[in-house]
């Protein structure tokens, strides 16, 4: 196949999902969802002519103009275009997407700040789908965005599970917009960077930190923490949602 105005394979993180045991567990979440589909770096379709099985309206992307014209030809039920992830509108109700590993920050931080969606079904790094779903602890941006939305790893998707082969592993992260925020929305900028503060903060304990980052007495603070149960030896990376929640409540 010629090669995309925009790149070879490696500058465009070309790797095609040819995992069976992952493109069901995909299909099975997607399945739990509703209405028009949107898939982001559809590549040969692995994925997409399988959604396309499922009856609803699915729209495909890929910035590589040669396999969006031939899976267009391919798959008629879809709606296939050549565009990029991070410029397209994000306005389906539920997303799709084997996205390019070395995009999978931008990307996610583009899709967590749209409005038009309420299911996210993405392969991404390994390490990223763990550390998003807080497995071992959670990081700066699941905790910024947690009051909003949920976080679940639902699977691990061998490097030999895709073609071209690449370095490491894949998983599979969906992510579930909350029906009811735990942090009222027009409080998310205040919140987060209050969750940056506390992150970024020094003081060696937890209640100090919060302190700094609060602007907070010792006594506010230690009530604060008390109230929202969290334990003197936490840190940022071991609180829960909902901790961090009833901590920005209290404060």
């Amino acid at each position: 196949m010629p090669q995309s105005m925009h790149g070879g394979r490696h500058e465009l993180g070309q790797n095609f999902l040819t995992h069976s045991p992952s493109i069901a567990t995909i299909l099975s979440r997607v399945a739990a969802t509703r209405g028009p589909i949107l898939e982001l770096g559809a590549g040969d379709g692995a994925l997409t002519e399988r959604l396309a099985a499922l009856g609803r309206p699915v729209t495909a992307i890929d910035i590589d103009e040669h396999r969006t014209a031939r899976l267009a030809r391919r798959i008629p039920g879809a709606r296939v275009e050549c565009a990029d992830a991070l410029r397209f509108p994000l306005r389906a109700p539920t997303i799709v997407g084997n996205i390019p590993f070395h995009l999978t920050t931008p990307i996610l931080r583009r899709l967590l700040a749209s409005p038009d969606w309420t299911n996210a079904i993405l392969i991404t790094q390994w390490e990223v789908a763990r550390k998003r779903a807080g497995v071992g602890g959670r990081t700066m941006m699941t905790a910024q965005h947690a009051p909003w939305f949920t976080f679940e790893l639902r699977g691990r998707i061998p490097s030999w599970g895709f073609s071209p082969r690449p370095s490491v592993d894949g998983g599979v992260l969906e992510i579930t917009r909350r029906g009811s925020p735990l942090v009222p929305e027009p409080e998310r900028h205040a919140y987060q960077h209050f969750v940056r503060s506390v992150f970024s903060g020094r003081g060696g304990t937890i209640r100090r930190i919060v302190e700094r980052a609060a602007r907070a007495d010792r006594g506010l603070a230690g009530r604060a923490l008390t109230r929202a149960g969290i334990p003197p030896a936490a840190l940022p990376r071991d609180l829960t949602p909902e901790q961090w929640a009833a901590l920005w409540s209290e404060l």
